[in-house]
This record gives structure tokens, C-alpha cells and sequence, in this order.
């Protein structure tokens, strides 16, 4: 039996499951050899460097994903959320964080962790009442989110007094 793209993707998907992302990556190479012009292979590719704490390879991969495929909720949500963990982060990159979060919820109205690192972004560029609006949102959907609360409460009592 001749291997194709289908059975080097399937095998790097597999080792994806079990933690060997090196594998992973390397199956899923072979697969972009033979064929690479699909987004599949670029969004587990780059949750493997994520899962490899490879961030500025992981953006790239979920770049890739998202330019074959812009219907990809979950690409655009841990694009954002990579560049939201950088502690540097620049006000441009927050922005277009926030900006990929604006699709997955396009994507998903109810994608209630793309609410909450909405609220995160902007409350980190200092703009609360925003932030407290997609906390608002996020806590119309599930009245319990545990950290929606919390950071509603931080922000109303340490930075609206």
C-alpha cells in the first residue's frame, strides 16, 4: 500500500494525542510534502509547538491554518491567546489579538473563552469599561464562569473606584 498525505496526517494526529509532538510534527511534515494546501495539517502542527512552549512557531503555523481555511475558530482563539501570554506583548499585538478574538466570536457567538480573553486584552490596554461589557456578555451565557466573576470584581473594585 502506497502511504499518502491522509496517512502521514492520520499517524501525526495520533502522536499528537499521545504527547509526541517531534513525531507529530515530523508525520505531519511528510503529509505537507505531498499535499499543502490545507489547513488541518498547520493547525495541529501548531499546537504541537504550543505544546512545546514554541510560540513564535506555533502564531505561524495557526497563520497558516487560518490563510486556508478562515472558518477556523479554535486557530484564531489560540493565536490570541499565544500572543496574550507574551508578558510583552505590544499594544499593536494586543490589538490584533484582539481582533482574531472578534472572529471566533464571529465564528462562535457563544464562545465564551474568547469572551473572556476579550475582556483579558482590553484589560490590559486599560480600556475597563470594555473589558467589562465582554465580561457582561460572558456572564449572561454562564452566570457561573468562575474567572468572568473574579475579574469583574477586580476590576469594578480596583481600578473603576
Amino acid at each position: 500500500m502506497e502511504k499518502d498525505y491522509k496517512y502521514y496526517m492520520d499517524n501525526g494526529v495520533v502522536n499528537f494525542q499521545e504527547g509526541q509532538y517531534d513525531k507529530a510534527i515530523e508525520n505531519i511534515d511528510k503529509s505537507l510534502e505531498m499535499k499543502s494546501d490545507w489547513a488541518i495539517p498547520y493547525f495541529y502542527k501548531a499546537a504541537c509547538y504550543d505544546a512545546l512552549e514554541k510560540p513564535k512557531e506555533a502564531i505561524e503555523n495557526y497563520s497558516k491554518a487560518i490563510e486556508y481555511d478562515d472558518s477556523m475558530t479554535d486557530a484564531y482563539y489560540n493565536r490570541a491567546k499565544l500572543t496574550l501570554s507574551d508578558k510583552t506583548a505590544s499594544k499593536d499585538k494586543i490589538e490584533s489579538a484582539i481582533k482574531d478574538l472578534n472572529k471566533a466570536l464571529e465564528l462562535d457567538p457563544k464562545f465564551t473563552d474568547a469572551l473572556f480573553a476579550l475582556a483579558s486584552a482590553y484589560k490590559k490596554l486599560e480600556q475597563y469599561h470594555k473589558s467589562l461589557e465582554y465580561l457582561e456578555k460572558l456572564l449572561e451565557i454562564n452566570p457561573e464562569h468562575l474567572y468572568g466573576k473574579a475579574l469583574k470584581k477586580l476590576i469594578l473594585e480596583k481600578y473603576m473606584v
